[in-house]
């Protein structure tokens, strides 16, 4: 069994993101009073989008402390390592649902314009801009390394972006009169909620039901092991990954001679080398064969 281990990332302190929640919270509560009061559907949406960012937060916030401070046990054998794939999951898939209940209620408004107490939301809106773009600067960096960061980061980013827009749609309400843009607005921002969280709900789906990983092609893998000498054949392969960094695969080796232990732990070795260094896979597990009577298919239906 040959087992090659790299697992050197980024350490995610989560202190950053402790913070963003903080500033979430005030955000949400001023924003759901302030829409209440001055009647703005575009604002009140832009409070229950915070408010699903302070719970997803919450959710990051708690799977970055059980990935980093759970460790792997007799009875948890990968310790939590796919909490932050369930965060992530759940953070896409609830800006989903509220991108397409915004949506609705958007649509709705239209057939009944209101008049908007303008001034309210612009200062709201120039509060969610300052507290949310501080968020994003302090994300940023763990967004390019952590699946889960990014989710939130991208949660934080889109607030931001709606703020923007709330601004830009109380500033014509105030100065033109233009209380339909409420409405329009709305239904941009539930249109952008769906579109930024696709992919991150469609790659932590994929992580979660043990897909192999898009950016690694398995006939190559084939093609590149069999140039090992004394290889003859590998089949029965799973490759998967086990959170944003981490890739396994594991696979029948089988051999032209009846080599013995000490051989096959070098061409082990050597293969794990290989697969590390082109296709970035970090954990294999190799099962030695020589003339066994079984199916010899690269992928074996259970």
């Amino acid at each position: 069994m040959g087992q090659n281990h790299s697992h050197e990332h980024p350490t995610l302190t989560g202190k950053n993101l402790l913070f963003s929640i903080i500033l979430n919270i005030v955000i949400t509560v001023a924003q759901i009073i302030g829409g209440i009061i001055s009647g703005s559907l575009a604002l009140i949406s832009d409070a229950v989008h915070n408010f699903s960012d302070v719970v997803s937060l919450i959710i990051s916030y708690g799977a970055n402390l059980l990935t980093h401070k759970k460790k792997q046990t007799l009875e948890y054998t990968f310790g939590y390592k796919r909490a932050e794939m369930i965060a992530a999951f759940f953070n896409a898939a609830s800006l989903i649902v509220i991108g397409v209940f915004l949506g609705i209620e958007a649509i709705k408004r239209f057939s009944e314009v209101q008049e908007i107490k303008s001034g309210l939301v612009i200062w709201l809106a120039i509060l969610g801009i300052a507290a949310n773009g501080l968020s994003v600067l302090l994300l940023k960096n763990d967004a390019k390394h952590n699946m889960n960061m990014k989710s939130a980061y991208l949660h934080l980013l889109s607030d931001m972006l709606t703020s923007v827009a709330v601004l830009i749609g109380g500033l014509l309400m105030k100065y033109y009169q233009i209380y339909w843009i409420d409405a329009l607005l709305t239904l941009i921002i539930s249109v952008y909620l769906i579109f930024m969280s696709w992919n991150i709900f469609k790659d932590s789906l994929k992580i979660l039901m043990l897909f192999a990983p898009s950016h690694i092609k398995i006939n190559e893998i084939v093609d590149e092991v069999l140039k090992v000498e004394g290889i003859e054949n590998i089949h029965h392969i799973h490759i998967w990954q086990l959170n944003d960094h981490e890739c396994h695969f594991e696979a029948h080796l089988e051999f032209k001679e009846d080599i013995n232990l000490s051989q096959f732990d070098f061409v082990c070795e050597e293969v794990e080398i290989l697969l590390f260094e082109k296709f970035q896979i970090h954990h294999c597990n190799l099962q030695p064969e020589y003339q066994r009577n079984d199916l010899k298919e690269i992928i074996i239906q259970d």
